[in-house]
This record gives structure tokens, C-alpha cells and sequence, in this order.
């Protein structure tokens, strides 16, 4: 799932670095110059740690996810462009007729339609031949044509023989939910509408108008959020200065503040909290961008960019994908999809997932394709500077691994980190590629070293026999829940990403375990179990927090807390599994996690 630039892993710039020794590993050591976020961002809030000795990802410049001072780092906002209007229908001329000659016997001849009275009649004495001719047949049907309604947009879509449909996935999602949010909502991340009560929330809040929309899957990204209801819907809200929402958002009047101010608190303050109330605001993405009788079944969300997933395996999306120098664009000649927008060269999806820059679709055959941002690997194949725009062409990625004895290559279901992607094949192999600065991957021989990645999918040899059925990643961190409910967990582990008590790690002297970097451990390179932690049945990763549910539908979370992501009611770091506890979900038997940039989302059926 893909994460917000505010968040600690913030930005995909790459950063000059030195070489440290860990353990005879190389390790990145991270300049101590902050590099520009690739999302615009709100000031750092007060009391935001980690901020300094900002570690590096993939020559990423790692940051901790900022204080909030204001919104004024979007006052400047990127107007929406109008849907395009259609053509209207040209209207045929009606012809004069010509006065009428003096009776004579026409010749006979059969036509397949009747005679246009506004057609002039053939002189008697010409051949019959020519009259044929200007006879049309075809006239008449052309100037019935349709004329279009110029409010609405082209539409494009699958191709249906016949005017029929062919069906690939069917309908998932059917039980409304109960939405349970929080963490950091100040760019209307928490769907609460504008009002200052929708920031810093630090423990769950039940959004009741979200609920009664009868939402029946979410998806999170960076700072935006994509719903699918029952009527088949599609609701978006959150940040959508790259169009990431599919709607325009425009014309709202934001009433901006400055929370530096002597009476920034004070009862007077504006009730908006500064917020875009179209942004801000669940609302649905116009059906009008869709051929009639499209029906959704899955939903996927980036950083600036949203995917939606029909019946018929056909894929929509809209945004933009970015890369380190800015904006890479959505489409081969095109810089930002304002609103949805018919991906014609992929078919027969079955499943999508997004990254923070790129996408993952499994198709029905089992083969998966990737686009947008490569420049950390991360779409399974080599990509340069000359052929960056390439890239944002759907493209086969191949699984073969010659230190495994004919491995399948049909892949089952498919998840991504922020930078790198993961896979579960048929025959239960699981593989990894993409960036491996922190043994994201699972792939050892490198871990730790500069700019290290694994360009091509390769199994994780570490996982054999473990029976993993679903897969989760972070920044820089990855779960795996097992057939048993157990979760392993690798990676990252110098933020509390892991969940693995500290004394535990410091104590693993083993580097094919655990690398240490000035005596502090820094990657969990083997993955481990998660102490404590039993009948899991679903998860899902921030940047640097997880959030697990199991079997009794009690959540738990862990990791970077700095703006309430963890549901713990506090800034500081959650270094081991907790449960989330509060009146709002106390009695409640959760079914499903998400966690964005900095905030999370929490749902249970409606009963």
C-alpha cells in the first residue's frame, strides 16, 4: 500500500551517501540534508521526532513524517480540468424540391426503401441507371444519427461483441461496513468533512456518514482515500492536488489559517480547520467516465494516483505517478488523468495493487504486469533515464529463479511495499524484487548496501515451507501471515517497523539474522515470528506502523506513532503488538485494516 510523502519515507530522491562497515555489510548512511518531499506536505508539527539522522532508503532520504503547522503548503492549489465535451451530431441539409414537369409514366423499378419526398424526380427521358444513382439508400439512417450531449464525456471501455459483456471476476464485496479512523487528518485524510475535529484524532472515531453510504471496500494511499459502495459507487476524498481523487475539487471556498497565530485555539477559530469541504468530503467520482453497466470489484490507491477494477477485468484509473525529480505522468503523453481514464493495454484482470509510484495487475493466467515509477526496480525489469516514460506502459513481469528446481510461474495473489513488490505463486513459492536497502526483498547478498535492489523477481529462500497465504509491506518492512494465523516479519527494524521487543533484537548476535550498525540493530534480515501474536487473519503496512486483526476481531498495532497512525492515543512509537482499545471499537469484531501515509482506517460488517 502506498504511503504519504509526509511520511517518514517520504521522498524517492535519491541522496549522496558514504559506505559504513555492518557487520562487513555496507551500510547507507543517510545525509543529514533534507530533500524535498515529492507531496506537498504541511510544516513539521510540534513535538515530531526522528526528524534528524534521517536514514536512507534506496538513496532515499528517509524523514519522520512532520508536524502539522498549517495548510498553507496547499494554498496553491492545481485548478481541475473540465471534462472534455463530445462532438454534437451534424444534422442532415434538407434539400429543396424542385418544381414538379409535366406528368409522365416513370419507369418501374423496386426499391428497398420509400422514396424521399424532398428528392427531386429524374427527367422522364433519363435512363433509368441514373436515377439509381441518385437514389442513396444510406441517406436517411445517416441523419438519424444520435446527436451526443456535450456535457458528457467520451466514454471507453472493453470491447463487448455484440453489445454483451464478458464477465472475468465477479462481485467480492457485498456487507456494508462500519468505518472506524484516525491519525493525521489535516488534508481530509479521515473523510470527516471540513472541521478542525477531523485533525489529530488520536484513537478510533466511528465516520458515520461514511458508514451510511453503505461502503463495502476501502482502499488507502498517501493522503487520499478511494471507497466502493454497494450501489457500485466509487467515493474519494483526501489530497487532490495530482488528481488522485478523479474529481474536480476546485471551486471550494477554503477559508486558510495560520496555527501559529495567538488565537489559533481560540473558540472563535474557523470551524473548517482550513479544509477543502469538496476534498475533505467522501464524494462520488462521476459515472459518466464509465461505458454504461460497469460494475466495480476492487479498488487500489498510490500516493497521486487511484485504480478501480470492473467485472469484465478492464482497469480505470486516474492521477499521476511521480518521480525523483517531480511528476513522471499517468500515461504515455499525457501528464496527470484529471478523472478516469480506460486502461486499453491490459486485460482480464483478476487483482491490482498499488505502491507509492507504481502498480501491480495479476491477470487471469496468472501472469502479472507492472507500470510507473522503476527507478528503484520496483516494476521487474530494468529501467533508464532514456526509456523513464516507457515504463508507464503496462508490462509482463517474468518469475524465474535458477536456484530453484523449476518454480511456477503463475502467480496467485500479489502485494507491493512502497518500493518493492511481493508475489505468492501457485505452487507457493513466494517472490520478492524492487529496492533492498533494507532486505525488503528477503534476498541477503546485498542487504544493507548502497543502492542495493533485486532488479528481477526471486524467491525468498527464507519462507520455503513457511505456507504463507497473504502479504503485506511498508516502506521498508514486510509481513506474511501464515496458515496457522502466525506473522512473520523482516526488515527495517530501527523504528520499532518490526514489532520484535528491542531487548530481543539487541540480543541476536547471528548477521544472518539481524545487522547492527554502530552496535544498534538496523535490518531483520531473516524473517521472524512475532512473539505473542496468534490466529491472525489479516494486515496491512504503513510507511513504518502495521496494524493486524485476528480471528475475534481485535486489532493490534505497532511502529512510527508520530501522528497517531497506531490508534494508541500517543505520538510516541508502539514497540511491541498492542491492542487498539477504545469505546468505539471496544465491542467491536473487526474484519479489515488499512493504513495510509499517516493515518489508518479500521472497519467491522454492519450488523
Amino acid at each position: 500500500m502506498a504511503r504519504a510523502t509526509g511520511s517518514r519515507a517520504a521522498s524517492a530522491k535519491p541522496v549522496e551517501t558514504k559506505e559504513v562497515k555492518v557487520n562487513g555489510t555496507g551500510m547507507s548512511q543517510p545525509s543529514k540534508v533534507k530533500k524535498p518531499s515529492l507531496k506537498k506536505q504541511g510544516p513539521a508539527r510540534k513535538g515530531a521526532k526522528k526528524a534528524e539522522d534521517a536514514p536512507m532508503t534506496n538513496g532515499i532520504a528517509e524523514e519522520a513524517p512532520p508536524k502539522r503547522k498549517v495548510n498553507a503548503s496547499r494554498q496553491k492549489r492545481t485548478r481541475a480540468d473540465k471534462p472534455p465535451a463530445a462532438g454534437r451530431g451534424r444534422a442532415k441539409k434538407t434539400e429543396t424540391p424542385a418544381p414538379a414537369p409535366a406528368p409522365a409514366p416513370a419507369p418501374e423499378k423496386t426499391s428497398k426503401r420509400k422514396k424521399d419526398e424532398s428528392e427531386s424526380e429524374a427527367e422522364p427521358d433519363e435512363p433509368a441507371v441514373k436515377k439509381a444513382k441518385v437514389e442513396r439508400p444510406k441517406a436517411a439512417p445517416k441523419a438519424a444519427k444520435t446527436v451526443k450531449d456535450p456535457s458528457k464525456p467520451d466514454t471507453k471501455g472493453p470491447r463487448r461483441l455484440k453489445g454483451k459483456k464478458t464477465e472475468i471476476n465477479e462481485i467480492r464485496y457485498t456487507e456494508p461496513l462500519k468505518v472506524f479512523v484516525f491519525g493525521e487528518g489535516g488534508s481530509g485524510e479521515l473523510g470527516f468533512g471540513a472541521t478542525k475535529k477531523a485533525i489529530d484524532v488520536k484513537r478510533p472515531r466511528y465516520n458515520e456518514a461514511l458508514s451510511n453510504q453503505n461502503v463495502v471496500r476501502v482502499a488507502t494511499g498517501g493522503m487520499h482515500v478511494v471507497a466502493l459502495t454497494k450501489d457500485n459507487k466509487i467515493l474519494t476524498w483526501g489530497v487532490n492536488d495530482n488528481g488522485a481523487l478523479g474529481r474536480d475539487t476546485s471551486n471550494a471556498d477554503v477559508k486558510m489559517r495560520d496555527l501559529d497565530a495567538d488565537d489559533s485555539d481560540s473558540d472563535s477559530e474557523d470551524e473548517t480547520g482550513g479544509l477543502n469541504d469538496l476534498e475533505s468530503t467522501p464524494t462520488a467520482v462521476s459515472s459518466d467516465y464509465f461505458p454504461e453497466d460497469t460494475i466495480f470489484v476492487d479498488i487500489a490507491a498510490g500516493d497521486s494516483c487511484s485504480f478501480a477494477l470492473t467485472t469484465e477485468g478492464a482497469i480505470y484509473g486516474w492521477g499521476t505517478f511521480r518521480k525523483n525529480e517531480g511528476i513522471l505522468g499517468f500515461e504515455r503523453g499525457s501528464h496527470t488523468a484529471r478523472f478516469p481514464v480506460y486502461i486499453d493495454s491490459i486485460k482480464k484482470v483478476t487483482q491490482i495493487v498499488c505502491g507509492t509510484n507504481h502498480v501491480y495487475a495479476l491477470d487471469k493466467d496468472g501472469r502479472v504486469y507492472a507500470w510507473g515509477n522503476g527507478q528503484q526496480n520496483q516494476l521487474g525489469r530494468r529501467v533508464t533515464e532514456r526509456t523513464l516514460t516507457e515504463s508507464l506502459l503496462p508490462n509482463r513481469i517474468g518469475f524465474h529463479d535458477s536456484s530453484f528446481k523449476r518454480p511456477s510461474q503463475r502467480i496467485a495473489s500479489i502485494a507491493t511495499g512502497d518500493y518493492h513488490g511481493l508475489a505468492v505463486a501457485e505452487d507457493g513459492h513466494v517472490w520478492a524484487w524492487g529496492a533492498n536497502n533494507y532486505c525488503e526483498t528477503g534476498y541477503t547478498e546485498n542487504a544493507g548496501a548502497d543502492d542495493a535492489s533485486v532488479l528481477a523477481p526471486r524467491i525468498i529462500a527464507s519462507l520455503e515451507g513457511k505456507q504463507v497465504e497473504s502479504l503485506a509491506g511498508g516502506s521498508h518492512h514486510n509481513i506474511a501471515i501464515t496458515k496457522d494465523g502466525q506473522v512473520l516479519v523482516w526488515g527495517r527494524c530501527d523504528g520499532s517497523q518490526t514489532g520484535i521487543p528491542s531487548d530481543q533484537l539487541n540480543a541476536e548476535n547471528d548477521e544472518d539474522k539481524v545487522l547492527k550498525n554502530n552496535g544498534k540493530p538496523k535490518i531483520l534480515v531473516q524473517p521472524t515470528p512475532i512473539p505473542n501474536l496468534q490466529n491472525i487473519v489479516a494486515g496491512a503496512c504503513g510507511p513504518d506502523h502495521t496494524i493486524v486483526i485476528d480471528k475475534n476481531g481485535k486489532a493490534y498495532s505497532w511502529g512510527f506513532s508520530a501522528n497517531y497512525q497506531t490508534g494508541q492515543g500517543t505520538d510516541d512509537d508502539i514497540d511491541v503488538p498492542t491492542l487498539i482499545d477504545n469505546t468505539a471499537v471496544r465491542e467491536t469484531k473487526l474484519t479489515w485494516a488499512g493504513c495510509g501515509g499517516q493515518y489508518s482506517i479500521l472497519a467491522s460488517k454492519k450488523e
